[in-house]
């Protein structure tokens, strides 16, 4: 092959339970991943070694070195194969950066199954989830998609039936928020409670199984939500909007800063994204879809 080209989803959490913290420094977790359709390419040809270049959105703060986390995917699968670290991944960007929708995860994801395929290393999709789950938390969900649950550290995934098709709007703010900041600010917070381990919540799973929106948008839940908020205190004004505008439901998605709002048809969305960008609460508003599968050769 001279080239192969992958198409990657980006998430939204449906619902992140934080539990205790652990002995390993990661917190236990139930995190329900839903993904969506804002889509990154990843594609990978032959080179003298390994080359990342990005474009599209958010490129400017994607780094291009070691820290690049579809670089180190394939760094670690020829690692593994044997195979030789020699391929040019061109990444082109539709996932915000820095947007809690997991963009790097993607982007790792796509790297694995492209360069897979270009090696011709042939490795089983239980081998490929195994490398994933070494890369990063949300790797291992961007390479199955749809929606899941996931345990641990989300990396232990197990599939949930979701019928039909949600609406969602996500409402971009400028810059990015620290994962790791989140969390620790998240263990501030909850200093002085008694933090339950984590569960699946079953208004959630029940919603999911009927593809009852409303419901759905009741039942958005995200434990790291106040930290966020804490660390930046103006996303309280967007949610705030997006309830104002009618959003069944409206959630930080993952660490943020990005806000996710569940919208009741196509056309509400599109009418919700309109609606916030008017109201000039975030830099942009972008419309998908979930369900949709995940990381596939195109």
């Amino acid at each position: 092959m001279t080239s192969v080209t992958v198409r990657v989803p980006g998430k939204v959490n449906l619902q992140i339970s934080v539990g205790p913290l652990r002995a390993d420094g990661y917190h236990e977790l139930v995190n329900v991943f839903h993904a969506v359709s804002l889509y990154d390419e990843v594609s990978a040809a032959p080179s003298d070694r390994v080359r990342v270049r990005v474009s599209g959105e958010g490129a400017d703060q994607v780094p291009l070195d070691e820290d690049n986390l579809a670089g180190r995917a394939a760094r670690l699968l020829a690692d593994r194969t044997g195979h030789p670290a020699r391929v040019a991944l061109e990444i082109r960007k539709a996932i915000p950066v820095a947007g809690g929708m997991a963009g790097g995860s993607a982007d790792a994801a796509a790297a694995l199954v492209a360069c897979d395929a270009l090696w011709g290393t042939d490795l089983s999709a239980g081998e490929l989830h195994a490398l994933a789950a070494e890369l990063g938390s949300d790797v291992p969900f961007a390479l199955m998609g749809g929606t899941a649950v996931g345990r641990g550290r989300g990396e232990d995934l197990v599939p949930v039936t979701a019928r039909g098709t949600f609406h969602w709007v996500f409402a971009l703010a400028p810059g990015g928020l620290s994962t790791a900041a989140v969390y620790a600010e998240c263990d501030l917070l909850r200093r002085h409670e008694a933090v339950p381990e984590p569960a699946a919540s079953d208004a959630l799973m029940a919603a999911l199984a009927a593809g009852d929106a409303k419901a759905l948008g009741a039942a958005l839940a995200n434990d790291l939500q106040p930290a966020s908020l804490a660390l930046r205190p103006q996303l309280a004004k967007v949610l705030r909007a997006g309830e104002d505008f009618g959003a069944l439901g409206g959630i930080v998605s993952g660490s943020g800063p990005t806000c996710a709002f569940l919208a009741e048809s196509g056309r509400h969305a599109e009418e919700l994204a309109l609606a916030l960008s008017d109201a000039g609460v975030c830099r942009a508003a972008v419309r998908a879809t979930g369900p949709v599968p995940g990381a596939v050769i195109v």
